[in-house]
């Protein structure tokens, strides 16, 4: 696999924190517009790039029918080994899952078999590449990696998700008292005190400046409203910043998107209808330059992960005449590779093209393809938006309440973050 590279303490929470929780978290959901009935919280096949022609070896675990067994491993040149292309398997073992579903960070947002989610069965697939097989995910060595350093994941309500994944993936190796939470408007800071190292979010949707940015305008109640060169309000706190983990996706759902004309500290409301396509290019544009002009690439390593899909169509696209969208799904989409679950594939080329032209190094976690499989693993009507469960005539009505765009945790956005971990323990 090449990466792109164009030149190379807490043990629970205070009163205050479990009453605060589920109203800032009203803001970190997305828009969605197939939804608009959900009170949304707040708070194509694509190949990898092939540009770097770096042969650096690294090793991975070779797959095994005994999961406890480390000692067989296959080393492979790194541009030889496509970690995004490959298939779902059942993991028999006991490694899946990663972490448990009490993990103290997560809210009931995610956590579905809590929330009444009658299966575990998402929780215990693994990815396996067809090459070689990811290394095992060791909290310890990515601790030691980010010590003294600052790791932040921006953008949506998916990165969101992520940056708590990864959270909950590395907290049984930190003493409770070594360990806290913390949030801000904009943030929601990990800390790791014997590492001297942050685990960040800073919420972003579309990179650029909106008007769905502040807590109190992120419920959906409000078509956003974007300002496509304004990004240094937000980027002024991606600076000194050792790994920036960035997406966007999910709040572009208009075919046209309201651009405004002036800024938003003036009050002014008028604004422009624009192509989505063009508005999305325009905002990625925005956010490259000023990566270009103020990330030092000697101190900072960039990711983006490709777009997030959703399972929003109808479920005869996997062959489910009988489906609600993601409702009931309790396996991947296997033995096929022609499949169309509705992700916008102008927007994701788009974001690869943007970012093939940039200046400086980036690496592209290129995840559409392997979470297009995974129809069973979202929240469905196991969600809990604005921290509150559906009623019984919701659930009764999937067609309008399941949210088949997040995912439930343990689950999909484990194997992002191992895949993330690879990258930043064999590439950086």
């Amino acid at each position: 696999m090449k990466p792109f590279d164009k030149t190379r303490k807490c043990n629970s929470f205070p009163m205050l924190t479990m009453i605060a929780f589920p109203t800032l978290l009203f803001g970190f959901f997305c828009y969605n517009q197939y939804v608009k009935t959900i009170p949304f919280p707040d708070f194509n096949h694509q190949q990898p790039f092939q540009e770097s022609s770096n042969s650096t070896n690294f090793k991975l675990q070779e797959t095994n029918k005994d999961d406890d067994d480390e000692n067989v491993r296959v080393v492979l040149p790194l541009e030889k080994c496509d970690i995004f292309t490959g298939e779902w398997v059942f993991d028999h073992g006991s490694s899946r899952p990663l972490y448990k579903e009490d993990c103290e960070f997560l809210n009931t947002m995610v956590t579905c078999l809590k929330n009444g989610r009658p299966d575990s069965l998402y929780q215990k697939w693994r990815w396996q590449p067809k090459a070689c097989s990811l290394p095992k995910f060791e909290a310890k060595i990515l601790l030691e990696k980010l010590r003294g350093k600052r790791l932040m994941f921006v953008g949506d309500s998916i990165n969101f998700n992520q940056m708590l994944s990864m959270a909950c993936m590395v907290q049984s190796v930190i003493p409770p008292e070594k360990r806290s939470l913390s949030y801000a408007n904009y943030t929601i800071v990990f800390k790791m005190e014997d590492y001297n190292a942050t685990m960040e979010f800073y919420w972003a949707p579309f990179l650029v400046e909106s008007n769905v940015d502040p807590p109190t305008m992120r419920d959906g109640t409000v078509e956003p409203i974007v300002k496509l060169e304004s990004i240094s309000k937000h980027g002024d706190n991606w600076k000194n910043v050792d790994y920036l983990i960035f997406n966007t996706y999910i709040w572009w759902r208009y075919p046209t998107v309201k651009v405004l004309r002036g800024s938003f500290e003036d009050g002014v409301t008028d604004y422009v209808d624009i192509d989505q396509n063009v508005a999305y290019e325009s905002a990625l544009k925005s956010w490259a330059k000023w990566m270009e002009e103020n990330v030092d690439p000697n101190q900072t390593s960039v990711f983006f992960s490709s777009v997030a899909p959703s399972h929003m169509i109808r479920s005869s696209a996997w062959n489910n005449t009988n489906g609600i969208m993601c409702l009931n799904e309790t396996t991947p989409i296997v033995n096929t590779s022609t499949f169309d679950v509705g992700t916008n594939q102008q927007l994701s080329s788009i974001l690869e093209n943007v970012v093939r032209s940039m200046k400086i190094p980036l690496q592209f976690l290129n995840i559409t393809r392997l979470s297009e499989y995974r129809k069973d693993a979202h929240t469905s009507i196991y969600a809990a938006p604005g921290g509150k469960l559906l009623t019984q005539e919701q659930k009764a009505d999937p067609a309008r309440y399941a949210d088949c765009v997040h995912w439930c945790l343990p689950g999909l956005p484990d194997t992002w973050n191992e895949l993330l971990y690879t990258l930043i323990i064999y590439q950086t």
